[in-house]
């Protein structure tokens, strides 16, 4: 109560004061100052409106978006909407004493708004959304009384609603969506009898929804979504609206069921629940609202079964109620709406079989949506009839049978998933029971089919070649599979394709050239097969690649060099092959590489000095092969990385200590290679265990590793020393005078022991 009044005192001494600068003497001089002070205010003009047109040589009314009234011949209007003019409002603006529309949305402004512009008292059209305007939402927006609309969409405002704003006694439509206002819904907006719409959406809103004390008749549209809402939906909120048409609550805390009394809403037409934590059963009521056109109630925790009445809604387009609880069977009045575009029920607890005439009655379904649940018995064959059909989704239930031969009747479809059930014929997705091959038939699906999805279904034999005639795939999934042969060439024909998975089959030969002219293809999945002959240079012509997995095969040869070219390639796994030679020179070129693996191949030479390019990569192994030289200092570079396994190579010289700066790294293995000296201190070294440093034998420090110190180590050096010295006098002592050396070559023989000892002893310390 005390911050109501002190809202009203404020707005007083606004509707008091602010008149006594405005009531000077005016004339279209004052607003021509006005307007070139806007213009004056404006730093970037790129369609150059302001700059070419307003002029104090002509005429104001004659400006671009200016109007002016044709009685006083003042500025009544300022429409400069979508110009993406840059810059800030000027408090002269507040003296277009005479303005009744100011349209500025759809640019560039930034800043506050001036307190001046609540001198606009015959304002009524105000738009300034789609903006960059930052600060509190002033609280004198509440004294211009004669505003309709108000227009602050898509800002920057941050702080609360003005309790305010429910003072303006004529306003139809608020909108403040995408903004950054948090705090309470002010309870006074409620109060405005003339309120159309109202839109909060996209918000920072908590605490709950305000009652509707009396009657809005006015009111059609109320939309809170995305925001953090909490409470139950008030009863006397939908008590007092009975025109409201749509109601948005969706993305935020709600909790508790859905009130009865929303049904007496006869005229809604959405209803948008989605991404609460209500729960409860849905009411039989529901049946009541005949002018429903989009239910969207899903991911909350309702439970109970779908009410019958539903079928009742003759202009449902949408049916939406997924990842609840709902369980039972669907009612079959629910496919007798012919209306319906779109039926969602996945992820809920529903059974039984479906209506065997499911499909005559929906000539306007364009997506079903009935996966992950308990449905029994067969696919209906007159789902068919369902022409418009683009997205199937029957996966994850124990659907059983055959699926129907007249699904390759629906032309339009683009994806269709029935994987995880119990089916008894080849097609699409982890039915145990699937053990055929895929029939070439195959090719006589609908050409618009988007995606081809059969992973671990036991698919047996090749791949058929009338799979290119599948014109619009984007995505195959066909992995996990026993299919064998060699990846058809007619693969080419797949032009739109941007995913292929084959991953873990018995594929062989070589991978077809005609695989490189499919220009769109990002992510390529050959993991685990038996391909084998060299990597084709030409799949360096895929610029789009952005994964490329290769890896658990029989490629040989080196890596092709024009690879590099693959600008934008974020994932490459080569390894488990027999690939062999240097690793590319220019690697650098990968410079949006997140993980590289070419371990267990036979790749020889020295880690190429590009590597110190790969500023983005987190997963690094070369373990297993046959690289040499020492680890780069550079690696330090590749702040980014979280694993590094260099281990079983013949890699030479120390740890580089700058590898301490990699405060990501997790995993580190450089075991079984050659290094020596001592191990770095402190950084991610202080996690590492002997598994990381073991299998090299000059590599000391690190106590607690129980690797050699270095004392140990002096030991070992004279131990050798001595070792060396006795192999001198053993081959001064030969039984035969002719075997036994020379004096000048023990001398010689002598000096490189006491050389090599220094030079290790200068190592150690």
């Amino acid at each position: 109560m005390g911050n109501t009044s002190l809202n009203l005192a404020l707005l007083i001494i606004f509707h008091f004061s602010m008149p006594t600068f405005s009531m000077k003497l005016t004339t279209i001089l004052t607003d021509q100052s006005a307007l070139l002070a806007l213009k004056d205010h404006v730093i970037h003009d790129p369609e150059n409106v302001l700059t070419t047109n307003w002029s104090a040589s002509s005429p104001v009314c004659n400006w671009f978006g200016v109007s002016c009234g044709s009685k006083h011949r003042r500025v009544t209007a300022l429409d400069l909407t979508g110009l993406g003019l840059v810059g800030t409002l000027p408090p002269h603006l507040g003296n277009l004493s005479f303005l009744s529309l100011l349209y500025v949305s759809n640019n560039c402004f930034y800043g506050g708004l001036p307190v001046q512009l609540s001198n606009l008292r015959r304002l009524k059209y105000l738009s300034f959304g789609n903006n960059s305007f930052s600060r509190e939402i002033p609280l004198w927006l509440g004294s211009l009384t004669e505003l309709r609309t108000l227009f602050l969409y898509q800002n920057n405002f941050k702080g609360v609603i003005p309790f305010s704003l429910g003072y303006l006694s004529k306003l139809e439509i608020l909108s403040l969506y995408e903004n950054q206002v948090s705090g309470s819904i002010p309870s006074s907006i409620f109060n405005i009898s003339s309120l159309q719409k109202i839109d909060l959406s996209d918000n920072m809103l908590s605490g709950s929804i305000p009652s509707v004390p009396r009657a809005l008749l006015s009111l059609e549209l109320i939309d809170f979504s995305s925001n953090n809402l909490s409470g139950h939906i008030p009863k006397d909120m939908v008590d007092h609206l009975p025109n409201l048409k749509e109601l948005s609550l969706s993305l935020n805390l709600l909790s508790g069921r859905i009130p009865a009394s929303l049904f007496k809403c006869k005229e809604l037409q959405l209803l948008s629940l989605v991404y609460n934590q209500m729960e409860g059963s849905l009411p039989i009521e529901i049946g009541n609202l005949s002018m429903l056109q989009y239910i969207y109630i899903g991911r909350n925790h309702f439970e109970g079964i779908i009410p019958p009445e539903i079928g009742n809604l003759k202009n449902l387009e949408l049916l939406n109620l997924d990842l609840n609880n709902i369980a039972g069977s669907i009612p079959p009045q629910v496919f007798n709406i012919s209306t319906l575009s779109v039926i969602s029920l996945d992820t809920n607890r529903l059974s039984g079989h479906l209506p065997s005439n499911m499909g005559l009655f929906l000539p306007n379904l364009e997506e079903l949506y009935l996966g992950a649940n308990y449905f029994v018995g067969s696919i209906p064959m007159y789902i068919s009839n369902a022409s418009q059909l683009t997205l199937l989704d029957m996966s994850n239930n124990y659907f059983s049978g055959s699926i129907p031969d007249n699904l390759g009747n629906l032309r339009n479809l683009k994806l269709l998933t029935v994987e995880n059930n119990i089916l008894e014929n080849f097609l699409f997705g982890s039915n145990p029971f699937i053990s055929s091959e895929l029939p070439r038939v195959v090719g006589n699906l609908s050409s618009s089919l988007e995606v081809f999805s059969a992973y671990s279904c036991n698919i047996r034999g090749s791949i058929p070649s009338e799979i290119g005639n599948l014109s619009h795939l984007i995505n195959i999934e066909l992995g996990g599979n026993q299919l064998i042969g060699q990846i058809p060439t007619t693969i080419r024909g797949l032009e739109e394709l941007q995913s292929l998975s084959l991953v873990y089959n018995k594929l062989e030969g070589s991978i077809p050239s005609e695989l490189c002219h499919l220009n769109k293809l990002a992510f390529l999945f050959l993991t685990n097969n038996e391909l084998s002959e060299p990597i084709p240079a030409c799949l360096g012509d895929l610029t789009s690649l952005r994964q490329l997995f290769l890896d658990s095969n029989m490629f040989s040869s080196s890596i092709p060099s024009t690879l590099t070219r693959l600008n934008y390639l974020l994932i490459l796994y080569l390894s488990s092959n027999s690939l062999s030679g240097p690793l590319p020179v220019d690697i650098g070129k990968w410079k949006v590489l997140t993980s590289l693996d070419l371990s267990n191949n036979q790749f020889s030479g020295d880690i190429p000095t590009g590597v110190a390019d790969l500023k983005d990569l987190t997963h690094f192994s070369l373990s297993n092969n046959r690289i040499i030289g020492s680890i780069p200092e550079y690696f330090d570079k590749l702040l980014s990385l979280e694993f590094l396994d260099l281990s079983r190579n013949n890699l030479s010289g120390e740890i580089p200590k700058s590898l301490k700066k990699l405060s990501y790294l997790k995993y580190f293995n450089v075991s079984f290679n050659r290094l020596e000296g001592e191990i770095p201190k402190g950084g991610s070294f202080g996690n590492y265990t002997i598994e990381s440093f073991k299998g090299n034998e000059a590599l000391c420090g690190a106590t607690r590793l129980h690797l050699l110190s270095t004392t140990g180590r002096e030991h070992l050096k004279f131990k050798n020393c001595a070792l060396s010295i006795l192999q001198v006098g053993l081959e001064c002592s030969a039984e035969l005078p002719n075997e036994r050396l020379h004096m000048e070559e023990v001398v010689t023989k002598l000096k490189k022991i006491k050389v090599k000892l220094l030079r290790d002893m200068r190592r150690v310390r």
